[in-house]
């Protein structure tokens, strides 16, 4: 069969059916439920991406925007057979216009059927705020450190902030008495197990404890170390949620679901960038991704009859997770929950039908 395109430079082909068929279809459950992928219309692109930021951080070679009939097309090219659903938002970044994503993400989530996160910035008022929190669809928002300042030169001017100075306490007050659902992103080089980050959340749940607080890609652990260091200072925190958004790494899944259990973990892909084809090689503290693509970061690149059998990132991520999954012995019900039913067990907490 012809491959076909998929996003940016990426195409869906055998290879992908073949996987599909071999490793996730007999295993992912029927509802899937995506609690963290982007989409945004690239015509809200404010600013080229520099050559210098490209060569920075591999995120930003691969992250071109994707509008909503792109996302929905991949969605059920990649899930066929599967009922499908979603909470997005746009692009975290200054270079987008932030407000316009927001109105016309609006507009999609009602035809379609999805939910939103509005993507905020720390100066916006709580009535700012709110006014994106009173629109239907909306179950709360999403919050980075990026989004404190624009840097021509840079994604991580901000790295090393508090939590506080793009999550201000203003707008934590109004988030917790509406009991929205906030997203975290959270900063800092040493990640979720950096001390001030477990001092921060801490206070967060212990302050405001009606929002709903889902911490993204597992606190950014990656490789199990990170995890080791960061997952026990949480573990007893039943109401802290995190995402599985583009962690690879099985044994971090399986500390994960080992640490918080089935309930507390929400599935999540961070699409577009992970219909990107490759693997993830782990080296103690560290990550190397492979790719087909003569990206800059690509530099390590393997034999081209390994790269002849590269399936996606996000395909890669589902096996990671049936492997944590089957290790752990977990019965249906506990992926189904993973998969759907805690993403929509907190939304009917959130908006009841």
């Amino acid at each position: 069969m012809l491959p076909t395109p998929l996003y940016y430079v990426w195409q869906y082909t055998d290879v992908d059916r073949a996987f599909w068929s071999e490793h996730l279809d007999p295993w992912l459950p029927r509802r899937i439920f995506d609690a963290h992928t982007h989409v945004s219309e690239p015509h809200f692109r404010l600013a080229s991406m520099s050559e210098e930021k490209r060569r920075q951080y591999w995120v930003n070679e691969v992250m071109e925007p994707i509008g909503a009939d792109d996302a929905d097309r991949c969605h059920r090219l990649i899930f066929p057979g599967r009922e499908f659903s979603c909470l997005c938002f746009g692009s975290v970044s200054l270079d987008f216009d932030i407000e316009g994503e927001n109105a016309r993400l609006q507009d999609e989530c009602v035809r379609r059927g999805w939910y939103r996160l509005a993507v905020i910035r720390p100066q916006w008022s709580a009535e700012q705020v709110a006014r994106e929190l009173d629109q239907p669809h909306v179950l709360g928002v999403k919050v980075y450190y990026a989004l404190i300042s624009n840097d021509p030169t840079s994604r991580d001017r901000h790295l090393e902030a508090s939590i506080f100075d793009f999550l201000p306490r203003h707008q934590l007050e109004l988030l917790d008495e509406r009991r929205a659902w906030v997203t975290l992103h959270v900063p800092k080089a040493g990640r979720l197990g950096h001390p001030e980050n477990i001092a921060e959340i801490r206070e967060i749940r212990r302050r405001y404890p009606n929002l709903l607080l889902v911490v993204a890609h597992l606190g950014r652990c990656y490789t199990l170390p990170h995890a080791q260091e960061a997952f026990p200072h949480f573990a007893e925190d039943e109401g802290l949620y995190f995402d599985s958004s583009a962690v690879l790494n099985p044994d971090v899944h399986r500390l994960a679901l080992q640490t918080f259990g089935s309930r507390r973990i929400l599935y999540g892909s961070d699409n577009p960038v992970f219909y990107m084809r490759g693997r993830r090689r782990f080296e103690g503290r560290e990550y190397v991704n492979h790719t087909n693509y003569p990206f800059f970061f690509n530099r390590r690149r393997e034999p081209p009859e390994v790269e002849a059998k590269y399936t996606l990132y996000i395909y890669e991520e589902l096996r990671a997770i049936r492997t944590a999954c089957e290790q752990l012995g977990l019965d249906q019900k506990a992926i189904e929950a993973v998969f759907h039913d805690n993403a929509f067990r907190l939304i009917q907490a959130i908006r009841p039908s």
